[in-house]
């Protein structure tokens, strides 16, 4: 059934764009603090639980600084790393927030990152890390990704994200059964996951016009990758890429920017740069009342700058920005 996601965000002026900043910082001294399993079991459970409850108040308290360097900057948009909650959906060490000491304190602290969000318009979404997989062939793996698609959902309810979004997975020698596969997947979420899940596309298996079909057909937002689409081709252009993924939300629009690390003749053109070529921003997006998470190395560094070089520079026509996603 399609589902569409509720949040009503604040209103973008028709000729602005919000830049997204994702989970990190590479100057501003905002850490994200986590642990790992091997240490964990090295402790009785109640020093376990001790030790991720301060974890989580820790990244709490980074979330709120990052969202007010967001603010103080004019940075629209922060992507939520996926461990904020370190190994919550883990199978050896995993709990639930109710089960850490100073379980109301901590939710108090993530609202209240919410509530900063909220009273100043900025955008907070995640972004699962690759591990999530709705349509792999093994049950487990699909049972571990629903898991940690409800943990995500549980903390977006409480700073207010409006976006999860996730990739297809993978195309098994039958891209159209797997396809399938995630569908009945969508099935088993939660509305609390449903009415934030986005699908993106991908730069090995899914491109833009294979995901569209079951976009419309479940109600999902495509999260439009730029750099995905020009590295996995199809019929379509950047333009009807971009019209058409920007036809599938029902609320303010997220896509993707990046630039690849050697250029676009390089022998690595997936891997990204520390910032973003201008020349790979399409003029397309320019004008559209829209998110665009800015996925480089540089971090803070590459969304300042490409703000600064978007309000400085002219419209122009640009390389692989123009034409077929084929086209250098």
């Amino acid at each position: 059934m399609s589902r569409r996601v509720v949040r009503s965000l604040p209103a973008q002026p028709l000729s602005s764009l919000r830049l997204g900043l994702c989970c990190q910082f590479a100057e501003h001294p905002v850490r994200f603090r986590t642990t790992t399993a091997t240490s964990l079991l090295k402790l009785e459970r109640p020093a376990r639980l001790h030790k991720l409850s301060e974890l989580c108040r820790a990244n709490a308290a980074s979330l709120l600084a990052a969202l007010t360097f967001c603010h103080e900057h004019g940075i629209g948009c922060f992507r939520v790393s996926s461990k904020i909650w370190p190994l919550k959906t883990h199978p050896d060490v995993g709990y639930e927030i109710a089960d850490l000491p100073e379980a109301e304190e901590i939710a108090a602290a993530f609202r209240r990152c919410g509530a900063f969000a909220v009273c100043h318009g900025l955008r907070v979404c995640f972004h699962p890390d690759q591990f999530v997989v709705l349509n792999s062939p093994r049950e487990d793996v699909v049972r571990k990704s629903l898991a940690e698609l409800e943990y995500q959902a549980e903390v977006a309810a409480w700073i207010g994200a409006d976006v999860i979004n996730i990739h297809a997975g993978g195309g098994y020698g039958d891209k159209v059964a797997a396809l399938a596969t995630f569908e009945r997947s969508l099935d088993r979420l939660s509305d609390a996951v449903r009415t934030r899940l986005t699908l993106e596309n991908d730069d090995t298996v899914y491109t833009p016009a294979d995901l569209l079909p079951i976009c419309h057909a479940a109600g999902l937002p495509l999260v439009y990758d730029v750099h995905h689409h020009r590295c996995l081709r199809d019929a379509m252009t950047v333009e009807e890429a971009t019209a058409a993924a920007f036809a599938t939300w029902a609320r303010e629009p997220l896509f993707h920017i990046s630039s690849p690390i050697e250029g676009w003749q390089g022998a690595w053109p997936r891997r990204h740069h520390d910032y973003i070529d201008l020349a790979d921003f399409p003029d397309a997006w320019r004008q559209l009342p829209m998110t665009i998470e800015v996925e480089a190395k540089a971090k803070e560094l590459a969304v300042l700058r490409l703000r600064k070089e978007l309000t400085g520079s002219p419209a122009r026509a640009s390389g692989p920005s123009s034409g077929r996603a084929a086209k250098r």
